[in-house]
């Protein structure tokens, strides 16, 4: 969803800078790959080590490293982020197109997203409303999220096909990680981090042009961008 789909990654690395600078931390580079494509726990507890590492002064009642301050942030995060998503997320290049021509061919699709319920369910419903999705699928779904396969296993389970049947289409290296860990083959459309290329994985710098015959060519190692 987040920078597949909808172009809220660059809202979500703005809110995590947001919530890090009130923490006393400056988020940069080397923070990207515990920003970028996880579920807001991750995040809210890379935020709260890294702040405690950094002694930041202030930030007492934040980096005490407790469960209680990784859910205190972790509820920050999600409230800030939703202020940004309800200013507006507008849809990446092609992605209408995409899901329309899916719902012409009678393709079943899901929506696979390691935010959790309350965001996924905020984005269908504004951004991606009507998309037609077969179900959709948060972190709080599963018992693990991104990079691990279990969303895409859950997902393929609930569609009643093999994985290796299935075409998952991500931007980030831990959605990438969990498609391909699962089974499936992968149409990559990077955003805000890089992702390596490797067996299963076929991409693509935008999703314009792309429908379900272009889809279907990744799983015969035939796609071409």
């Amino acid at each position: 969803m987040d920078g597949t789909l909808v172009d809220t990654e660059c809202l979500w690395w703005d809110t995590a800078a947001e919530v890090a600078a009130s923490l006393g931390h400056q988020l940069g580079d080397d923070d990207a790959p515990e920003v970028v494509g996880r579920a807001v726990r991750d995040t809210a507890a890379h935020l709260v080590g890294a702040v405690g590492a950094a002694g930041a002064g202030g930030a007492d009642a934040w980096s005490a490293g407790t469960a209680a301050s990784v859910e205190a942030v972790a509820a920050e995060l999600t409230a800030a982020f939703f202020r940004r998503v309800d200013a507006g997320a507008p849809l990446r290049p092609g992605v209408g197109q995409l899901l329309a021509s899916l719902r012409a061919a009678d393709v079943p699709f899901a929506l696979v997203s390691a935010s959790p319920r309350a965001v996924v369910d905020s984005v269908v419903g504004g951004a991606l409303a009507g998309a037609g999705f077969a179900f959709t699928l948060s972190a709080d779904d599963t018992e693990r999220t991104k990079p691990h396969p279990d969303p895409y296993l859950a997902a393929a389970g609930r569609l009643g096909v093999p994985p290796s049947a299935c075409v998952a289409v991500e931007d980030s290296p831990d959605g990438t990680a969990s498609a391909r860990a699962a089974g499936c083959a992968v149409l990559v459309v990077p955003s805000l981090l890089p992702v390596e290329e490797g067996e299963g994985r076929y991409f693509t710098s935008s999703l314009e042009g792309v429908g379900p015959a272009e889809l279907a060519t990744c799983l015969t190692a035939d796609f071409r961008p």
